[in-house]
């Protein structure tokens, strides 16, 4: 069997397409020379930006030398099967986890980012409540790599950065060692299942997981 520990800081990067132009999003793919992109939207179609749709992004990234590769099915924030999602709609993150499909994805993720500088690909361009970061991101950190996430203006937060910056937010700045344990189950940050009861006003999702 494969280690599945990543070498002493190796890197895997995060980014989010948003509303960007398509060019602004290639650039920033070009500056930080990433040599793969991984979609892991569960949904990889969005109307309101249909150029980073699972075909024309593919498209556009192979055509400026950058890979491909979609784990959405496995890896993406909104799985199918009604065991992942507690009775609020919300994604059980301690569950997906150690399904047999989710380890498989991150197989497949160690696999093809042994060779080459890579990004997981989601939707919103603030990582914070992100599957990608909440999700991914804590199993990668878990297993010694270094979460790197790519903001929309360029620059790069580390997740240690992004993590102080949201129990600072979390405790206005108080942050006593009981504060700072985790008291809530590791879950989605918002309510996404279709199948969830009684849906409310507050229960709306804002964009692709």
């Amino acid at each position: 069997m494969k280690d599945e520990t990543a070498e002493k800081g190796t890197a895997i990067f995060t980014i989010g397409h948003s509303n960007h132009p398509l060019e602004v999003f290639l650039a920033l793919v070009e500056e930080h020379r990433i040599g793969l992109i991984v979609d892991v939207r569960s949904s990889p179609y969005a109307g309101y930006v249909a150029e980073f749709n699972r075909e024309p992004i593919r498209n556009h990234l192979r055509g400026r030398g950058v890979e491909y590769l979609f784990l959405g099915d496995l890896l993406g924030g909104r799985p199918e099967g009604e065991e992942f999602y507690d009775r609020e709609g919300y994604v059980r993150y301690d569950r997906l986890a150690r399904s047999a499909q989710f380890q498989q994805g991150i197989e497949r993720l160690l696999d093809a980012v042994e060779a080459r500088r890579a990004a997981l690909l989601c939707g919103e361009e603030d990582p914070t409540n992100c599957h990608r970061r909440r999700l991914i991101g804590r199993v990668l950190g878990e297993r010694g790599f270094r979460v790197v996430h790519i903001r929309g203006d360029g620059r790069t937060e580390t997740e240690e950065e992004v993590a102080k910056q949201e129990r600072f937010q979390r405790t206005k700045g108080q942050l006593t060692l009981f504060e700072l344990e985790e008291t809530e189950p590791w879950r989605s940050t918002r309510s996404v299942s279709p199948r969830k009861p009684r849906p409310n006003s507050s229960e709306v999702s804002n964009g692709p997981a």
